[in-house]
């Protein structure tokens, strides 16, 4: 079994859904990861001894989602010295501002990196980037994967160019 670089922690099973596509672009990009459901709240001994231990097991950056208060991110960037990327979940009454706020208000000393609401392929990308400062071959895919996304929006690019708003919508389904 491959050692994982990433950890992918949710702090309900109900973030899979979003944070399936954090493991899609870390699968695409060959990064082994693990992921595990854990709680600043339900569980905070075991999310805590998740961070402390994190390191020693291997792992290079912690993808950290959570909805509502969001502490998640925090309390695990608390506990670790590995990066902590922080994901807001869409949840709840405030769409997930509530979360966003949460994780990217961290107190000095404890930084989380932040990116948007429900943004989880670009926290893959990030973690994949983190890991990459180190290590070339991972750099490598990075720069396939990013020159992958800019052909496909050129063929969009052509394709609307082709068929003109109204054709290319149809075609799209919009």
């Amino acid at each position: 079994m491959v050692k994982p670089l990433a950890g992918i922690v949710v702090g309900s099973d109900s973030d899979l859904p979003v944070m399936k596509d954090c493991a899609k672009i870390l699968d695409e990009l060959g990064i082994s990861y693990e992921i595990t459901i854990a709680s600043a709240h339900r569980v905070p001994d075991k999310t805590a001894e998740y961070a402390r231990t994190a390191s020693g097991r291997g792992l290079a950056v912690i993808v950290a989602a959570a909805g509502g208060a969001a502490h998640l991110p925090g309390v695990i960037a608390a506990h670790t010295p590995l990066p902590v990327i922080g994901v807001p979940i869409n949840y709840g009454a405030l769409n997930g501002l509530d979360a966003l706020y949460a994780i990217v208000q961290m107190p000095s000393g404890v930084p989380v990196a932040t990116v948007a609401i429900n943004g989880a392929k670009n926290a893959g990308i990030l973690a994949a980037q983190i890991i990459g400062a180190a290590d070339h071959s991972v750099r490598d895919r990075i720069v396939a994967l990013k020159e992958k996304m800019a052909r496909q929006l050129e063929e969009k690019n052509a394709g609307l160019a082709e068929l003109g708003v109204e054709g290319y919508l149809s075609k799209a389904g919009g």
